[in-house]
């Protein structure tokens, strides 16, 4: 997993892990994991102001950048035409700490004598390129970010790599969670995977928007009519279909599909009718309330442990996710130890 590095320019869209609505401060961020090095063109909500925001060490940090990283934490703000009132100055926090971050980062990689080869120099030099529609595109680009050199593009872009290289050799490879880790933390902690009973369902709700005597004659007679069309459905997919299709609850637009969960989750009638299905039946009409169901069962997962196949991805995930935050908390920490940062 490797860096998402604003090399100056704002880093592509995506995010590894999830949008986050707020940001994170360095240890915690993970907006700027990726599989590969990304970068993308500037966009022209982001402000050409060379004002200084910080000095780390005498270099000098500018609100350009500082606005292209609160892009990179909450991508969302260019279809919303800006970020929104009450979180800005909180991204705005922590799009600071990523780019005193990433400075820091870089001065400590150039201590360190840390190089990169011409080869994937030209390759990320490349695929830089790549993000422009024209040659012309490129050299307007140019002209507004490095005074039109060609040589000072290629030292963001160096930059940008060392980063990476860097943090790949701190964080990244020390925080992976190899099989065998994963099956120890599973084992220890073995007691948070017993289940009761689990309910695999499909769902077809009829409820009405209103308790006027008419609405709830008109619910009945579109229950009663959806009750006979599910019983036609006689796979997985007929009767997702005709629940997107007729269905008003919230799950219509996922097949009626609730996911396996745990029967004392769902309502008693549908639970009792369930002991007495095979999966694949269909229910008939159940009447909770004024609402009206009717259900397909899917499965059935008797109550036991779930193995450790089944959760062994996420797990590695979950705790990959939290070593990454670890050693990255600690890395800035050292980092500013005896660092002179100045925010301006």
């Amino acid at each position: 997993m490797k860096t998402w590095l604003a090399i100056g320019i704002v880093a592509a869209a995506g995010v590894a892990s999830g949008q986050s609505a707020a940001p994170q401060p360095p240890g915690l961020q993970a907006a700027k994991q990726s599989q590969h090095l990304a970068i993308a063109p500037i966009t022209p909500k982001v402000p050409t102001s060379w004002k200084p925001v910080a000095r780390v060490n005498g270099a000098v940090l500018v609100e350009r950048d500082l606005v292209r990283e609160m892009y990179t934490i909450f991508p969302y703000a260019r279809q919303h035409n800006g970020f929104p009132k009450e979180l800005e100055a909180e991204i705005r926090r922590g799009a600071l700490q990523m780019i005193i971050f990433d400075e820091l980062v870089y001065q400590e990689a150039k201590r360190q004598n840390l190089t990169i080869a011409p080869a994937r120099l030209a390759q990320a030099e490349a695929e830089f390129r790549k993000q422009f529609r024209s040659d012309a595109a490129y050299r307007q680009f140019l002209m507004t970010e490095v005074n039109g050199s060609h040589a000072a593009m290629r030292e963001k872009i160096r930059r940008a790599l060392l980063i990476e290289k860097f943090l790949k050799q701190k964080v990244e490879d020390p925080a992976w969670v190899t099989i065998a880790q994963a099956r120890a933390q599973y084992e220890k902690t073995a007691t948070q995977y017993k289940h009761e009973e689990l309910l695999h369902i499909q769902s077809i709700s009829i409820i009405p928007p209103n308790q006027t005597s008419a609405v709830l004659k008109e619910a009945k007679q579109r229950a009663e009519q959806a009750a006979k069309q599910a019983q036609e459905a006689k796979t997985y997919r007929d009767f997702g279909l005709l629940a997107e299709k007729v269905s008003d609850d919230d799950f219509h637009v996922n097949m009626g599909d609730h996911k396996p969960m745990e029967a004392s989750k769902l309502p008693p009638p549908i639970v009792q009718l369930a002991d007495k299905m095979k999966p694949g039946d269909v229910s008939g009409l159940i009447q909770l309330g004024n609402n009206y169901t009717i259900f397909r069962l899917e499965a059935r997962v008797p109550a036991g442990t779930t193995p450790f196949a089944e959760v062994k991805v996420k797990l590695q995930s979950e705790m990959q996710k939290q070593r990454t935050e670890q050693l990255r908390s600690a890395l800035a920490q050292q980092l500013r130890k005896n660092a002179k940062i100045e925010t301006l």
